[in-house]
């Protein structure tokens, strides 16, 4: 089974439409939203992670292109800049996935942006501004 973790935009003129029963329903996908905003009559934005086999996923994200919606890979939407990391370890605690690590031998930080959800709780812990995440 294939997983894809992605950035929707849709559209205001979509927003009430039943796009995810669509990729349920006509391509057999499995979808977990980790995070989501979506008003009426406004741009909505989901963070979903797809799941089934890589041709339904293939046609699933098809489907999505072919009704207007903005699709964006998540990896590409977490930045941690290491370069502005203390290693301070103030993230590790808040991280409910452990994308945030510390290895306890060295005592760096480390990312690993494949666990991420975008739950942004890492962002307002860190004093030094070293995480982005960005929708």
């Amino acid at each position: 089974m294939a997983k894809k973790r992605i950035v929707l935009t849709f559209p205001p003129s979509l927003v009430s439409q039943p796009i995810t029963y669509h990729l349920v329903k006509d391509y057999d996908l499995k979808f977990n939203i980790m995070r989501g905003v979506v008003t009426p009559d406004e741009e909505g934005r989901l963070v979903i992670e797809l799941s089934g086999s890589k041709s339904s996923l293939e046609d699933g994200v098809h489907y999505l292109k072919g009704q207007g919606i903005n699709i964006e890979s998540l990896a590409h939407d977490i930045k941690w800049h290491e370069n502005k990391c203390t290693h301070c370890t103030a993230c590790i605690p808040a991280c409910p996935t452990e994308a945030m690590s510390v290895n306890r031998e060295t005592m760096e930080v480390s990312f690993d942006k494949e666990k991420c959800i975008a739950c942004e709780l890492c962002i307002s812990i860190c004093p030094f501004k070293a995480l982005v995440i960005s929708f």
